[in-house]
């Protein structure tokens, strides 16, 4: 689970660069300055999330079962969160209105904070 944890995470790095930089110079011509800063914001929890996976995937710390919980709430949740903020900042570019499905980002960022909660209850509940 661990070297899956990892590698996700890795994963989610790399697309968060790509899409940063993409979103600071691709962008810029093409949509307006507000959905460049909402983009970032897209930008910016996937790559908190990818760190936090990466600490997840290497501690020991944490109960293999609460990593398995923690990897699926925040992949679900970037999915979700990140995803939908990209598509929602980009909404002018397509003939499909992404607000449409503007619910799952919230849906996504409570994903993410029961992700992050998790972790918080597995190591208060941690013996020694």
């Amino acid at each position: 689970m661990d070297r899956k944890i990892l590698s996700t995470a890795a994963l989610l790095g790399v697309i968060a660069i790509v899409l940063g930089a993409f979103g600071a110079h691709g962008l810029k011509k093409i949509v307006e300055p507000e959905s460049i800063a909402t983009f970032e914001t897209g930008v910016r929890y996937q790559m908190y999330n990818a760190l936090f996976l990466l600490f997840v995937g290497v501690t020991p710390l944490v109960t293999q079962k609460a990593k398995k919980l923690i990897f699926t709430l925040v992949l679900i949740g970037v999915l979700f969160f990140s995803g939908s903020i990209y598509f929602l900042a980009c909404n002018s570019l397509f003939s499909f209105d992404f607000k449409r499905i503007g619910i799952i980002t919230p849906i996504g960022g409570l994903l993410l904070i029961l992700g992050w909660g998790v972790l918080f209850l597995n190591l208060i509940k941690r013996k020694g």
